[in-house]
């Protein structure tokens, strides 16, 4: 087989720099644009077109865009599990609470991806270091909730719709560890085209149930918020996402996570003019702190007496 050869470190630091810049900013895009049309339906409108476009000009360009069955099955997973599950989950959640508190609170993403990795990806060892970074990343979560948990949760629709961010990350980064585990021998423009698509005919199906289209208001504003999702936050953002799986630890991709909230907090403070107070200064100090341990704690695998039964290990 052909040496695969590793991409310029100039590229990868491109891909960084594209996510970080634009994924920080769709936050405040995605608020924008469920003011006058439903999350579902903005999220289908978003991804399908995106995806569609995507594969259109994957072909033209000569990039392969049929695949197998169970090609095209694994790229619609993942991408539901990203996109259904992490960004429809966050659209809604904008709906009660602001974009920098919705942002910081995805940024726990990392210390999914800790515990997914060493579940799914590989048998490593969760260093001190990063445990210590998630008992702070739950220190954080429960600063940023403390307003909420302080009166009384049950009434407060912030409350649940912050909490359902939780299960969005989660969902993302489970989606983005199967990506990274499901090498499918896909191209990655066509597989990230497919994925999109997925995304998009998932949540347009979910739009079709919840009776969105009775509830739309088509305006200039919202369409303008749907489009640079469209183009910065789908084909630019999330595709150096997905190419960045594919070349570098995810815990290194992972860092986006404690980048984002620190434009999203500044675009909504500026744009927006939304509230920030001690509370979500403290707690997002923490929630960083807890990142940056996490994705820089060191892996370490087992070895191969640890991986063996222990009758195997024991004799040889």
């Amino acid at each position: 087989m052909p040496a695969i050869t590793p991409p310029r470190r100039w590229t990868v630091f491109l891909a960084f720099g594209l996510v970080y810049l634009f994924w920080g900013s769709t936050y405040l895009a995605i608020d924008i644009a469920v003011q006058t049309i439903p999350p579902a339906l903005m999220c289908a409108l978003r991804f399908f077109v995106a995806g569609v476009i995507m594969l259109a000009v994957c072909a033209a360009t000569g990039h392969r865009i049929v695949y197998s069955a169970r090609q095209i099955a694994l790229a619609s997973i993942v991408g539901l599990l990203l996109l259904m599950g992490g960004n429809l989950t966050l659209s809604y959640a904008e709906l009660s609470v602001s974009t920098g508190l919705a942002a910081l609170i995805i940024a726990v993403t990392p210390l999914w991806f800790l515990v997914l990795d060493s579940l799914l990806l590989g048998d490593h060892h969760i260093s001190g270091r990063g445990k210590t970074g998630l008992a702070l990343g739950v220190i954080g979560l429960f600063i940023l909730f403390w307003p909420e948990l302080h009166g009384n949760p049950l009434g407060h629709r912030e409350f649940w719709a912050s909490l359902s961010l939780l299960g969005g990350s989660f969902s993302w980064a489970l989606g983005s560890v199967l990506s990274k585990r499901w090498q499918s021998g896909m191209d990655v423009f066509s597989a990230t085209g497919w994925q999109i698509t997925a995304a998009g005919a998932g949540n347009f199906i979910f739009a079709v149930c919840n009776h969105d289209f009775g509830r739309v208001s088509w305006t200039a504003r919202s369409l303008g918020a749907v489009a640079y999702l469209v183009v910065c936050g789908s084909w630019i953002g999330y595709t150096s996402y997905i190419w960045l799986l594919k070349h570098a630890p995810t815990s290194k991709v992972s860092t986006y996570a404690y980048v984002n909230p620190v434009i999203a907090v500044i675009l909504g403070w500026l744009i927006l003019r939304e509230r920030i107070d001690g509370y979500i200064l403290a707690g997002s100090c923490v929630v960083v702190l807890s990142v940056i341990l996490v994705t820089s704690a060191k892996v370490k695998e087992k070895t191969v007496a640890e991986e063996l039964p222990a009758v195997e290990a024991a004799g040889d």
